[in-house]
């Protein structure tokens, strides 16, 4: 199968691939806990040798340390600043509602992506969640599904048919290891059969969210996803591997759901007049219950909104405070889609907006989640070593949407 190696620019980066396969994968919430003790556990041979034969380093991530922020800066190579997605959830003032941020009709950037295929790369867009698919297969011409509904997936609208028997397995259950393990095998299959040779691969964090980095559950599964990294390796891919974040226990001292519900707080203190908006939120209630550490809120007078920056300030677990501008600079958002402030919050605090918006009872066991600055540093792992330019770059403030750029422009193979 020849490859192309045709350069191509996107949003002011130059890409030279290599006539390899080439695999990028979101290993969704995988805190550096996850690989260390599977590590330890001698349980993911194939993950320990690209990390002593290539790279492995910490990156930082776009925050919110959220799913859909962070994939649109990875396949696209820029801040959510740039292209514009700043959460799962927000508020449209212009429309006065409150909808997904799930269509490529948010997106703001072109993706490396659509722009690789243009070059004549056959690319492939596999995502564990339905969710991402719209947004991850803008303007591509190539083959894009979801685990989710693998069986659902057809030649007019998603570039391939017939999914199942392609990848040899069933549609999983999106609530389950099997949801991350189809998209490795089904990124597997699609380069041995001549279907892609540039592929983007997003997990599910539902076990991060789930079960702890010792847990049996958790081994095993990095043990599993091992095995296609293995597979990987045997088809000569050039693959880089990098979260979108992390993953920490949100629980208070008595192992309960460690929650300040911000909407109400407010509400107490200042009287009415406020909308508390959970980036977080999506149609997946059982990995957090849409409570993450991350929020943003939205002041009706607007003339208290300082007082209300101090106000949140000066309570216990929560850690930083932005006003609409600080947070434009700092946090690299889109002015347009956030709120009036910006709350994040410690590592073992999630902020909510009401109790009745959050339905706890969904919850597989304890409640783990990300969203602030805690769950920002992750690991990139490269499966080739870098190349002295890009050995520089990494020692300075490397990010996680770089991974294209590293895989691509900064590896000796």
């Amino acid at each position: 199968m020849e490859i192309s190696i045709r350069p191509f620019s996107v949003n002011g980066i130059e890409y030279r691939p290599a006539a390899k396969p080439i695999v990028v994968i979101c290993m969704d919430g995988s805190a550096d806990e996850y690989y260390n003790a599977a590590l330890a556990k001698d349980r993911i041979p194939n993950l320990k040798k690209m990390i002593t034969q290539g790279y492995r380093g910490l990156v930082r991530d776009a925050l919110p340390s959220f799913t859909n922020v962070n994939n649109s800066s990875i396949v696209t190579g820029v801040t959510p600043a740039v292209h514009g997605i700043c959460g799962n959830f927000f508020y449209d003032e212009k429309k006065d509602q409150e909808v997904m941020m799930n269509s490529a009709e948010y997106l703001r950037a072109e993706t490396i992506l659509a722009t690789a295929a243009s070059a004549g790369r056959k690319v492939a867009v596999v995502t564990a969640k339905e969710k991402l698919r719209d947004i991850l297969s803008y303007k591509m011409n190539g083959i894009a599904f979801s685990a989710e509904k693998a069986n659902l997936a057809q030649i007019q609208t998603h570039g391939i048919d017939h999914v199942e028997d392609i990848v040899g397995h069933q549609t999983p259950e999106i609530y389950s290891a099997d949801a991350s393990l189809f998209v490795f095998r089904a990124g597997v299959a699609l380069i041995e059969k001549g279907l892609a040779d540039f592929l983007y691969l997003s997990l599910t964090d539902y076990m991060q969210h789930t079960y702890e980095p010792e847990s049996a559950q958790a081994l095993s599964f990095y043990e599993n996803m091992d095995k296609e990294f293995g597979r990987l390796l045997q088809l000569d891919a050039i693959i880089g591997a990098v979260p979108d974040h992390g993953m920490n226990a949100k629980i208070n001292t008595e192992g309960k759901p460690n929650v300040l519900f911000i909407e109400d707080m407010l509400e107490e203190k200042f009287g009415k007049g406020f909308r508390v908006i959970c980036p977080i939120t999506d149609p997946y209630v059982k990995h957090h219950g849409a409570l993450g550490s991350y929020v943003v809120v939205h002041v009706n007078d607007k003339s208290i909104i300082n007082d209300v920056q101090k106000w949140l300030l000066s309570l216990q677990g929560i850690t930083e405070v932005y006003d609409k501008e600080s947070a434009i600079r700092k946090l690299e958002q889109p002015g347009d889609r956030i709120g009036d402030l910006v709350v994040l919050s410690g590592r073992d605090v999630v902020l909510g907006r009401r109790p009745q918006y959050h339905d706890l009872s969904a919850l597989d066991g304890t409640l783990r989640s990300h969203g602030g600055r805690y769950e920002e540093m992750v690991s990139m792992i490269i499966s080739h070593p870098l190349n002295n330019k890009y050995k520089m770059k990494a020692s300075r403030d490397p990010r996680n949407f770089q991974i294209f750029d590293f895989t691509i422009n900064g590896t000796n193979y």
